[in-house]
């Protein structure tokens, strides 16, 4: 069932979130970003500071009670940006990510915008062509990558942002 998450909800997606996307657990999905990153992907702080932003909504997945999939909206002039879509790495390639992309697609018409944004890791070559089938598709624009104590590039490459849009 997809559901608006609330603050409560904060501690299970910060363990969901890190465990999709680095560190161990991380590799039993295939959306690891372990190979280029060491670090958290977000924290209990970051979180809350999403949830406070009244143009921010999480939406949670929950199966048993328990929460196996999220994703962040947020209403940025005349789109909403998706960010964070994140599957339990166990359940990855189930389904659930495209339900969240779907939940994102009613969430932007409901609020009357008709497109949706979101910005990928350049080198995540299998991501951005998941993202291109269901209708993303690489604008031309690019940002560095942000250097930070959280997010450690280990990677050999040169990580920056590309921007991907769809019209709905």
């Amino acid at each position: 069932m997809i559901t608006k998450a609330t603050l409560q909800d904060i501690p299970a997606l910060n363990a969901l979130i890190n465990s999709a996307y680095r560190g161990e657990s991380s590799k039993k999905g295939w959306t690891t970003e372990a190979h280029l990153l060491e670090g958290k992907r977000t924290t209990e702080e970051e979180l809350t500071a999403i949830f406070l932003d009244p143009k921010n909504t999480f939406l949670k997945y929950t199966e048993n009670d328990k929460i196996i999939g999220s994703v962040l909206l947020i209403e940025k002039e005349h789109q909403l940006y998706v960010g964070m879509l994140t599957v339990s790495p166990e359940l990855q390639n189930s389904g659930i990510g495209k339900k969240m992309l779907a939940e994102a697609e009613v969430h932007a018409k409901t609020l009357g915008l008709s497109t949706l944004s979101m910005t990928v890791v350049s080198v995540r070559s299998e991501l951005i062509a998941w993202y291109n089938r269901h209708g993303y598709v690489d604008t031309g624009g690019r940002e560095p990558f942000p250097a930070s104590d959280i997010h450690i590039n280990v990677s050999d490459k040169p990580l920056e942002f590309i921007h991907l849009e769809k019209k709905i």
